[in-house]
C-alpha cells in the first residue's frame, strides 16, 4: 500500500508468474485503474475478452466488471501500479 484515503487506495503489486485460480474472479466494489510499470500481464474478463498489457500499458476496470489475471511475466517481474477509486 502506497497511499490510502476513504475513497482512494494506491498500491504497488509485484507479480512473478502468478495468475488467478481458474475459478477465481475479481469482483470489486470500486473502479480500478492499473498500469504495468515493468513486465507483461494478461487480464481476462468474464465475457472471455483478454487484454494483453506490456510496460506502459494501462486499463481502467469498472466496478463489478469481473476479471482475472491470466498470466504475468517472470523475467522481468511484472510491477503494477493500481489505483482503486
Amino acid at each position: 500500500m502506497l497511499a490510502q484515503s476513504d475513497s482512494v487506495k494506491i498500491e504497488r503489486i509485484i507479480s512473478s508468474g502468478q495468475s488467478s485460480p481458474e475459478e477465481g474472479w475479481y469482483d470489486q466494489a470500486c473502479n480500478e485503474w492499473v498500469i504495468v510499470l515493468r513486465g507483461d500481464a494478461s487480464i481476462q474478463f468474464e465475457d472471455d475478452a483478454v487484454v494483453e498489457l506490456s510496460e506502459g500499458d494501462y486499463i481502467n476496470i469498472p466496478a463489478r466488471k469481473r476479471h482475472r489475471v491470466v498470466s504475468t511475466s517472470v523475467t522481468p517481474e511484472t510491477i503494477w501500479l493500481a489505483v482503486h477509486y
